[in-house]
């Protein structure tokens, strides 16, 4: 990710994505600023890309922050590329998998599938 973004209308650099200053911290104040700090990053990446607020509520959204603060630093996020393909095909397959798992039990269960019409294009 690029550490500072021109603001085109105004040809400035937005000061949170530059290079922080270094300075002594204590203890106390990394905890109490950690949140806000993550918070502030998350909150750029919604208003970005127009991401609804309500992601925020998805049962996955605490995962993958708990992922991202166990990775190693320098490791480079997923591209695009590997979103739309790989990653995606990857949780295509997961998510057939676990039909085919439930499928298993329609005649015990009576259990009802229902999708949104999404179409594997």
């Amino acid at each position: 990710l690029p550490r500072s973004v021109s603001i085109a209308s105004h040809g400035r650099k937005d000061p949170f994505l530059s290079k922080p200053k270094s300075q002594q911290m204590t203890l106390k104040g990394m905890v109490k600023g950690t949140r806000n700090k993550l918070g502030r990053y998350v909150g750029k990446w919604f208003y970005d890309k127009g991401i609804p607020f309500d992601a925020a509520n998805s049962p996955y959204f605490p995962p993958i922050v708990s992922a991202i603060q166990g990775v190693e630093p320098g490791v480079k996020p997923s591209t695009a590329y590997e979103l739309s393909g790989p990653i995606l095909d990857e949780e295509v397959e997961g998510v057939t998998k676990w039909i085919e798992e439930y499928k298993q039990s329609w005649p015990r269960t009576g259990i009802t599938l229902m999708s949104d019409g999404w179409l594997n294009k």
